[in-house]
């Protein structure tokens, strides 16, 4: 396992579990990231590294600033991208950020689908079940709140299979 593999994997489980616990992924989490990213970079590959971290780095940044812009993410989400960037590469973050989006808008359709009170019920209790690994122990009835209030899903609920897909497909 490669370093950046290591650290793109530590960095999506603990905003997966910070996402899922309340709804933040914090600046202390995506700001190292994104500067040990940099300096891996640096000095591994030099200067010239260095500016493919950046580049990378923007390449996650810009298109979810506007998307946050647009109220559709949260800041954290976007900051995270960065940090992604940085490790990944302009062109790895990019296809998972399609796949990231592509993932939350099965979810959001799948969520409108089942919007119906006993399909809520269901979907509460998948999720409450899908926390548990993480440590989070909550209910699949504030799970039903949540799903009532009509707020946003967790981002990282998508983040994480658009993961796994371009690993998957990376090979």
């Amino acid at each position: 396992m490669t370093l950046p593999f290591a650290a793109v994997t530590v960095l999506l489980l603990a905003a997966f579990y910070t996402d899922l616990k309340a709804m933040t992924i914090p600046n202390l989490l995506t700001v190292p990231f994104w500067a040990a990213g940099c300096l891996y970079a640096l000095a591994v590959h030099g200067g010239q590294g260095l500016m493919l971290a950046f580049g990378g780095a923007l390449a996650g940044f810009v298109p979810l600033l506007l998307l946050h812009l647009a109220k559709g993410i949260g800041a954290g989400d976007v900051k995270l991208f960065a940090a992604l960037g940085a490790w990944l590469g302009a062109i790895a973050v990019l296809q998972l950020m399609m796949y990231a989006i592509l993932y939350a808008g099965l979810l959001g359709l799948v969520l409108l689908l089942v919007s119906r009170p006993f399909a809520r019920k269901i979907v509460a209790g998948i999720m409450a079940v899908a926390a548990l690994p993480f440590g989070i122990r909550t209910t699949a009835s504030s799970w039903l709140t949540w799903a009532k209030s009509g707020r946003t899903f967790p981002f990282m609920l998508a983040v994480v299979p658009g993961a796994i897909t371009l690993w998957i497909i990376s090979g």
